[in-house]
């Protein structure tokens, strides 16, 4: 009877004309079209809006995993912190709020709005983080005395990660940050949320699966002020799990006093296995700065600082190899029988090759030299003619096989390749042909070639191993909560290359004699310890570039380089040490390494 005066009333409204049917049927339909809006496709949120008037879910974020040495120092914690954000459901005038929450976080007001702006997709009953790192008798305080008057205003209590010896180990250990809305919606972190911080370089990065732990719930009821009014269920947080790695703590701190001042790196690596006990690159960074907010500007200045501290040099940076190649092409001359031990070339201080002169670093010349007296001295003139002879093919299949042009397999993320040049190479990015004085420059090192400092390390691993290749790695165990220590080995990779053993001994005696016998690395020597090394220099412009240079009494900057291992026999550990603009190896690279050495062998020896 009601539906029938209804339709009686729409009729008289809408003419009795033989088309008024058609009418009241549309708009039946309208209004059951509505209706089944409402009830089925926007159920769950109209449930999920009635449901936030009564209950509130919070996270309780886990403990994030620790960062530790290899003898258990603490690298990385966690640190009691608060945060607050905002429930815009709850704001009965946003832009009051808005103005009223502002002044009561000292935040500038567009901050504020831009902050939850960023947001804005995000359901209005959710809280948006607009502060964190809260201190709890100033900030925390402050904000429960008016929580009356301000219920979109919430506290939640957030551990936050600590470093505690601040830019140690920067590039090894990374640095979180706040996740982005287009990070959240990834499928790499599609089970975050808002205001989560997670690895974005380094070990918190590369384990952040491990370090991260799981999250829990805490559901409550809650007034029409957003006061709690007792729990309906909790759900504890589980603790992310602790990584070890093999760092050591005083090598890495004496590496990085050593580099201070200076922009370079320093690579320390147990011989046997890999371990990486010490990598540290310079200029370094603070972590702890990127848990707080950056102002535009910080985060701009950081970037395009010309020291560029967030590069990771060691894994990273690309550099010519200079002398310290010079063992490379040693070895593939040997093991091909292009020259024996005894093969001498007369260096006289400069020699013309192809039409072009080139120069020794040693004006005077060396005279006649064979293969331990060039490897000790570094007499360019020599490697100049053994390069010649050999040509770049052979080169290349050489420096390939040793390390070179390749990663190492390091377990941190961004590492570079770096690149052996060939003529397939030039033709496919210059288009252009190889050209045979190409060759000589790459003889020492010089030209296109470019290495990372970790990949020295690693060649100098192969030679002091005689053949057998280790990949260098940084995760030396893992903790499980909460059953105590749990160790996963990670013993290296030995892969033994096709190179006759009889060459690495030749290769060895001269780096031996560099260290021991007055040559270029004598400055690395420690007496009874029987330290193998190599120098390099590496030229910054080209050999015209710096004859000119030279003639106007221009000081010339190079690389400073120094790659080593000890003992001869049966070798612990490799230091590899890179200084920019460090001038002669023998000079300045040399001496960093020797107190590495000396350090090393007080603490392991």
């Amino acid at each position: 009877m009601k539906n029938k005066k209804i339709y009686e009333d729409l009729s008289s409204i809408l003419g009795k004309t033989k088309n008024t049917h058609i009418y009241v049927h549309i708009v039946f339909v309208v209004l059951v079209l509505f209706f089944w809006k409402i009830q089925i496709l926007d159920h769950q949120k109209y449930w999920e809006k009635s449901e936030a008037n009564r209950i509130r879910e919070i996270i309780l974020p886990p403990q994030r995993g620790l960062i530790r040495d290899r003898n258990g120092k603490i690298l990385a914690k966690n640190v009691a912190s608060f945060k607050a954000s905002i429930i815009r459901e709850n704001c009965k005038n946003f832009e009051e709020s808005c103005q009223k929450i502002a002044r009561l976080l000292n935040l500038e007001i567009d901050v504020l709005k831009e902050r939850i702006d960023k947001y804005k997709s995000l359901p209005r009953f959710r809280p948006i983080v607009i502060k964190d790192n809260l201190t709890l008798k100033e900030d925390v305080a402050r904000i429960e005395s008016r929580q009356l008057e301000l219920p979109e205003l919430v506290i939640q209590a957030d551990p936050r990660r600590f470093y505690p010896y601040g830019t140690l180990a920067a590039h090894v250990i990374g640095y979180l940050q706040e996740l982005s809305q287009r990070e959240i919606e990834a499928d790499e972190h599609k089970e975050r949320r808002q205001g989560d911080q997670v690895g974005k370089t380094g070990i918190e990065k590369e384990y952040e699966a491990q370090l991260v732990g799981t999250e829990g719930q805490l559901i409550e009821i809650v007034d029409s002020l957003g006061r709690s009014k007792g729990e309906i269920s909790r759900r504890e947080p589980v603790p992310g799990q602790d990584v070890w790695l093999t760092l050591d703590f005083d090598l890495q701190k004496k590496a990085e006093e050593l580099l201070e001042g200076k922009e370079g790196v320093i690579v320390v690596l147990d011989a046997r296995t890999g371990e990486i006990l010490t990598l540290a690159s310079y200029p370094n960074f603070d972590p702890n700065k990127f848990i707080n907010r950056f102002t535009p500007k910080e985060w701009l200045d950081l970037v395009n600082s010309p020291k560029f501290p967030l590069e990771n040099r060691a894994i990273r940076g690309l550099y010519s190899p200079g002398s310290i190649f010079k063992p490379t092409l040693a070895l593939g001359a040997l093991d091909s029988s292009i020259i024996t031990d005894k093969t001498r070339f007369f260096c006289s201080g400069s020699i013309k090759i192809y039409g072009h002169p080139f120069s020794c670093w040693f004006k005077p010349g060396h005279g006649a030299v064979n293969l331990y007296e060039a490897i000790q001295h570094s007499c360019n003139i020599y490697f100049y003619q053994l390069g010649k002879k050999m040509g770049i093919e052979e080169i290349a299949r050489y420096a390939k096989l040793l390390a070179f042009g390749s990663k190492t397999g390091i377990d941190l993320p961004g590492e570079k390749e770096g690149l052996v040049p060939d003529p397939i190479w030039k033709r496919r990015v210059k288009n252009a042909p190889w050209y045979p004085g190409e060759t000589i420059s790459v003889s020492i090192g010089q030209g296109p070639i470019l290495v990372t400092p970790l990949q020295v390390a690693t060649h100098t691993a192969i030679i002091a191993n005689k053949g057998s290749r280790i990949t260098p790695y940084l995760f030396k165990g893992k903790t499980h909560f909460p059953k105590g220590k749990e160790w996963q080995s990670h013993p290296g990779e030995r892969n033994p290359l096709k190179i006759k053993n009889s060459s690495y001994e030749k290769v060895i005696r001269g780096m031996w004699k560099a260290v021991n016998e007055q040559g270029t690395g004598r400055a690395a020597r420690i007496e009874g310890f029987n330290v193998c090394g190599k120098t390099g220099s590496t030229q910054l412009i080209s050999t015209k570039g710096a004859e000119k240079l030279a003639q106007e009494k221009i000081e010339i900057k190079t690389h400073s380089w120094f790659t080593g291992f000890a003992p001869r026999e049966n070798p612990k550990v490799i230091v590899t040490v890179l200084v920019e603009y460090g001038g002669m190896g023998g000079v300045t690279a040399a001496p960093l390494a020797r107190d590495l050495f000396s350090l090393y062998r007080k603490k392991y020896d």
